[in-house]
């Protein structure tokens, strides 16, 4: 792909969607920060079900401390993986407090210090809570990044660091949440809606219909 390929799809992505956001709902930087951990092998909408009832009674990493491990399970046992989720959640809940006077660290370095919190999940909130251009590799993003051809890698960090190179620098900061939905509702895994993508034509897949 060419520099203006790059452009051109973004310019399409911008356009069809002006001012994309994460499906997760929250309402402080902590808040959006417990439910990408809550994220991993589940899906926003499961993931907002189970935050909906937690943050009723707990939204703060005091208030979810005083839950215990017993009280957050509760929450979030529909939640893949919970019981360990738990744990790493009220292990980060503790360091914030302990550590941070209660606030999310803003920095990479710090974020991936703890508990359950890997690159993804550090990328995220600081994209989507700090406003820093940088792209949070999910599954949807791999494979949208790897099927069209922006960026071939066979491992998340080639894909990012491929793609915040090549991504123009006015659609960075939002190119994330593009291509995570245009994976989750147009370039599916199985059975992706060509006949609906808006970038078509630029894309390098050998195995779209024609």
């Amino acid at each position: 792909m060419t520099k203006s390929d790059y452009r051109e799809i973004f310019r399409i992505l911008a356009a069809n969607n002006p001012k994309p956001t994460t499906e997760l709902q929250y309402s402080s930087t902590f808040e959006l920060l417990v439910a990408v951990m809550l994220s991993a092998q589940a899906t926003d909408i499961s993931v907002n079900k189970a935050t909906k009832t937690l943050y009723a009674c707990a939204k703060t990493p005091k208030q979810i401390l005083d839950l215990g491990e017993e009280g957050l399970i509760k929450h979030i046992k529909s939640i893949g993986l919970y019981r360990n989720k738990a744990k790493n959640i009220l292990k980060t809940c503790q360091i914030i407090l302990d550590k941070y006077a209660g606030e999310v660290p803003k920095t990479r370095d710090e974020l991936v210090k703890l508990p359950g919190v890997g690159r993804k999940t550090a990328n995220v909130v600081l994209n989507t809570a700090y406003g820093e251009p940088v792209i949070a590799i999910d599954t949807h993003i791999f494979r949208v990044a790897n099927r069209t051809g922006m960026a071939k890698g066979k491992t998340t960090l080639i894909v990012e660091q491929k793609l915040e190179k090549r991504v123009p620098t006015e659609f960075l900061l939002d190119a994330h949440h593009w291509l995570i939905l245009h994976g989750r509702y147009v370039c599916k895994a199985r059975n992706p809606e060509c006949d609906k993508c808006k970038i078509y034509n630029y894309c390098k897949w050998t195995k779209k219909p024609k």
